[in-house]
């Protein structure tokens, strides 16, 4: 298990985005959160296999429907281990 820090940046807050990304990361068994950064930015870290996260991280390069993401800063961290993904604030 690998952890990745994502940085969604672009139209990206009030567009539902913590909350698809809930859903994306609970579809693909990952583990985790989600929370909006005063910058205007979205920061994830989330958990789980490589081969899942790149899928995740994909998903995070156009979020959901609304969104407009300009850019996805994406580093490997050290693992956590949550328990289930959840959205914080």
């Amino acid at each position: 298990m690998i952890a990745y820090r994502i940085q969604v940046v672009g139209k990206v807050q009030g567009v539902f985005f913590r909350a698809s990304t809930k859903g994306k990361a609970d579809d693909l068994g990952l583990k985790g959160w989600v929370r909006n950064e005063p910058d205007g930015s979205v920061l994830i870290v989330a958990e789980g296999s490589r081969e899942k996260l790149e899928i995740f991280k994909e998903w995070c390069e156009h979020g959901p429907q609304f969104a407009r993401v300009e850019k996805v800063h994406c580093e490997e961290v050290t693992t956590e281990n949550f328990q289930g993904f959840r959205i914080t604030y």
